[in-house]
């Protein structure tokens, strides 16, 4: 138990006696790497940090292929915030706003708000996508009625973040899983939520996970699994730069390299990579797009 790691790790645990599984994930460095990118207003730091926190929380219990993401927009001064996890344990997010934000930041408030769960891998064209109602003012609460629709499944979602951790608990009652006394135990889930609801969000991002999984749940007999370690991580590429220039198109490339003196740079606005083109890669990518598609032969 002493050496399990603290911070960029993701637990799936079971409470054996209850019937119910869970994840905990606590973020350090993966956190604070996204959240100096930019100047975020502490509200909307807290709200970026609970959506990191529970993108990895969400991969806890499916086989994931790819990636996960939270997206919201809206036409509000909220105009984007996103969280994205993948299979690799690579963490990346970021929130795009003006001033002034509302106070409080509440998601139910905000204009025109959608917020979606994308599960898939881009590159290979597979991709799942489910709306989240935004019928709270707080991220926890609706994730928590998307688990219950989507999967019909009982679901408790913790989500806390501040200048220095992001931390996210889920809990699902499994009907079946667990021990014997947990298919006859009525009352597991209720008291399950009810230790649950004593957790203080002080608590929440203080303590290391297993001791307060420890602390939370050693009568429920906590059987915790391998941990799953994270990282702040981009999947940007000069490749996926490529092919995002060529799909604009000849007209807008041209612009872009008149305006930089015959060069063109992107910086990825989640790591700051910077990748440059000048007026020769720009005729190759353009060339590419314009080429007739290789027939399709086997090597």
């Amino acid at each position: 138990m002493e050496n399990l790691p603290v911070e960029d790790v993701l637990h799936r645990f079971l409470l054996e006696r209850a019937g119910v599984r869970g994840a905990l994930v606590r973020l350090g460095p993966a956190w604070r790497e996204v959240a100096t990118r930019a100047e975020y207003p502490l509200p909307l730091r807290s709200l970026l940090g609970e959506a990191l926190a529970a993108s990895a929380l969400l991969t806890g219990n499916i086989k994931l292929d790819g990636a996960l993401s939270l997206e919201l927009k809206s036409s509000g001064a909220l105009r984007l915030l996103f969280a994205e996890c993948n299979d690799q344990g690579h963490l990346r997010g970021l929130a795009r706003w003006s001033e002034p934000l509302p106070a409080p930041l509440a998601l139910d408030a905000l204009s025109d708000a959608i917020m979606a769960i994308t599960i898939g891998n881009v590159d290979r064209g597979q991709r799942y996508q489910g709306l989240v109602e935004l019928r709270h003012a707080g991220l926890a609460d609706s994730l928590e009625d998307y688990f219950v629709k989507s999967e019909q499944l009982p679901a408790r979602i913790v989500l806390a973040a501040d200048g220095e951790h992001a931390v996210g608990l889920m809990l699902q009652k499994m009907p079946g899983e667990g021990g014997i006394d947990a298919v006859h135990d009525e009352d597991a889930w209720n008291r399950v939520l009810q230790l649950t609801a004593t957790l203080g969000v002080e608590e929440l991002l203080g303590v290391a996970p297993e001791q307060l999984l420890y602390r939370l749940y050693h009568e429920e007999s906590v059987r915790l699994f391998e941990p799953r370690p994270l990282a702040f991580g981009c999947s940007c590429s000069r490749e996926r730069v490529t092919a995002m220039l060529r799909s604009l198109g000849r007209e807008e490339v041209e612009a872009a390299l008149l305006a930089r003196d015959n060069e063109i740079e992107v910086i990825c606005e989640f790591c700051a990579q910077r990748y440059h083109f000048d007026r020769i890669d720009a005729e190759h990518l353009l060339s590419e797009s314009a080429a007739p598609a290789a027939p399709d032969t086997a090597q």
